[in-house]
């Protein structure tokens, strides 16, 4: 029987206390399950923690309530209780099978049976349990093997897994992103394209978190490639206009893609068009602020060149703000296919993230105190000092600011 040894995961205390709470309901009726046994295989860090039990939900709630572990009935239906440890969350589920599905959700009925559960799970690296005291339990069989060979594989039939839940479509590339080795598993690929008309009936709030969360692999380039070639990109993100710069790097290990964030990389598949731009967002229901990002990134339009000076590089920085500005520069040197520019762009970047935007010193009540009326024509003023104040460096010299507020002043 393998075990996981001096692993992280088998000193958590908050997982520890739940699973000591149930096993005093009914010994080895509990272990840990999914991502955070993946991880723990792998020697990853596990961060959230998932645990099955053979309980059913109000024994589970009544062995947690009677060690003192606050429970939130989080999904009742499908057997899930939320145990809150020390501000901490660990979800408790219990065992299942499907009765019924139809791409979105499942009917559930409960179960004792490890390998009932483990078979209605997506894919083989994510159906492994462990015990207390760190034994492992892989029912499918390979499930190890799989995790470690870095094959995202799914469990038994690729069909009817996809037809269970056409997201798992989408998890099926995000995973391999971010635990595959090589090209994904073929059965599973195949299946994803036959299926593609199936992610028509997602949530649009359901496939934005997985596209966030594909876009934020270490290096989600090849996947995305893959994803081009069976048709699953265009099915789901349509507007990706951005495939050649994404498939003119795919070679170099140092190119921009690996050092973009997931809204940056977002945007190297995008139309840079204010009205596309709304439409997809709306589309996919982002939030306030990505969504505000995105159109500052779509509507600017401020040139930005490879060979810009360090003064040039700060005058842009100042009026753009530092995260439009690293959007802009970032999104430029992935549509510029010229290796010798990258330099620049590096130098760029590296200038942008350590200069401290400098705050303008003039105020309204500056330009009152210089003799201006109390009128519009104070804001202009403002203005036109900014305008100055920025060109010359952010001059750092008071005598030449008031001579030139004066002059602004006069000439009002």
């Amino acid at each position: 029987m393998t075990k996981l040894c001096n692993h992280a995961l088998l000193q958590d205390p908050a997982a520890q206390r739940v699973l000591l709470a149930l096993d005093s309901v009914q010994s080895g009726c509990a272990r840990l399950v999914g991502g955070c046994v993946r991880d723990a295989v792998l020697g990853r860090h596990a961060h959230d923690v998932d645990i099955a039990t053979q309980l059913e939900p109000q024994a589970v709630i009544g062995a947690l309530q009677a060690a003192g572990i606050k429970t939130v009935p989080t999904g009742l239906a499908h057997g899930t209780i939320t145990a809150i440890v020390n501000s901490r969350p660990v979800e408790v589920t219990t065992l299942r099978r499907d009765v019924a599905t139809d791409g979105r959700h499942a009917e559930v009925a409960f179960t004792t049976d490890w390998h009932q559960d483990a078979s209605r799970r997506d894919f083989t690296m994510n159906a492994l349990y462990c015990d207390m005291d760190g034994t492992l339990f892989d029912p499918t069989g390979t499930g190890i093997e799989d995790a470690r060979a870095g094959r995202v594989r799914f469990v038994g039939d690729p069909d009817l897994r996809v037809r269970e839940d056409y997201l798992r479509i989408l998890r099926f590339f995000r995973f391999h992103a971010w635990y595959g080795k090589g090209p994904p598993d073929e059965n599973g690929q195949n299946a994803c394209a036959r299926h593609l008309n199936g992610m028509a009936t997602l949530s649009a709030e359901r496939v934005w978190m997985e596209l966030k969360r594909l876009f934020g692999a270490p290096d989600p380039r090849s996947v995305l490639v893959a994803m081009i070639e069976t048709g699953v990109l265009a099915a789901i993100l349509p507007e990706a206009m951005g495939v050649e710069a994404l498939q003119q790097t795919r070679g170099d290990e140092q190119c921009v893609m690996i050092d973009l964030d997931p809204m940056q990389r977002l945007m190297v598949l995008l139309p840079r068009n204010p009205a596309q731009i709304a439409a997809f967002i709306a589309r996919l229901k982002l939030s306030n602020a990505e969504g505000e990002r995105l159109l500052a990134w779509a509507k600017d339009q401020t040139m930005i060149q490879f060979d810009f000076s360090d003064r040039e590089v700060r005058q842009t920085l100042y009026w753009l703000g530092k995260q439009l500005f690293l959007d802009r520069i970032f999104l430029a040197w992935a549509h510029d296919f010229e290796v010798s520019h990258s330099d620049h762009w590096r130098a760029m970047i590296a200038l942008a993230r350590e200069f401290v935007v400098p705050r303008f010193p003039v105020t309204g009540q500056d330009v009152l105190n210089a003799g201006a009326r109390p009128d519009p024509r104070i804001g202009h003023i403002l203005g036109a000092l900014e305008r100055w104040w920025v060109e010359h460096d952010f001059i750092n010299d008071d005598a030449a600011l008031q001579t030139k507020l004066a002059s602004l002043v006069n000439q009002a």
